[in-house]
């Protein structure tokens, strides 16, 4: 699982963590799919709401509508997302994205050249209409193309490199 690629010395899913609270972000719910017993075991994950995907094999979409589910009834007022296969995107991007929030409708999401890419900040009065479009590995995609004219993109290829841990050849940028 991508989860517990080793990456300086520990498993992805604690250099996501460790991300998001030096960007100032909490609480952090961490949804887990494949392998998440082996994770919950491997990965230090204290002091965070861990919740487990069992569809996770449908796409990144199920993660999703598992993380805002979770976040139901605890009060925060926006959620803001990010992938554990993209460790180029540090506390420097994310907190640039937090701090686009505005209000509960917000939608903000960080660029790269100007195209859309993550992390993304969803404001809580967006999450029913992106659970229930959230499907396969889309995850909010059709939520933001449909709101498009509402997304405040918020450049941060300069602090940032938006690549994916998806082929072996990627690996290497873990090294």
């Amino acid at each position: 699982p991508k989860a517990l690629l080793p990456y300086r010395g520990r498993p992805l899913v604690e250099n996501a963590v460790r991300v998001l609270r030096e960007a100032g972000c909490g609480p952090l719910h961490v949804v887990l799919g494949a392998a998440a017993a082996e994770v919950r075991e491997r990965a230090d994950l204290t002091g965070c709401v861990v919740v487990d995907n069992p569809d996770w094999a449908e796409g990144m979409g199920s993660s999703l509508r598992v993380g805002l589910a979770s976040l139901a009834g605890t009060g925060a007022a926006a959620a803001l997302v990010s992938l554990v296969d993209q460790p180029g995107i540090g506390a420097a991007a994310v907190a640039r994205v937090r701090a686009a929030y505005r209000s509960p409708a917000s939608l903000v999401a960080a660029a790269y050249d100007g195209e859309r890419g993550h992390p993304v900040l969803f404001g809580a009065d967006r999450w029913a209409d992106i659970a229930a479009t959230a499907t396969g590995d889309k995850g909010a995609r059709v939520h933001l193309t449909r709101h498009a004219g509402e997304l405040t993109l918020v450049e941060c290829g300069d602090v940032a490199e938006a690549y994916d841990i998806d082929t072996p050849p990627d690996l290497e940028r873990l090294a």
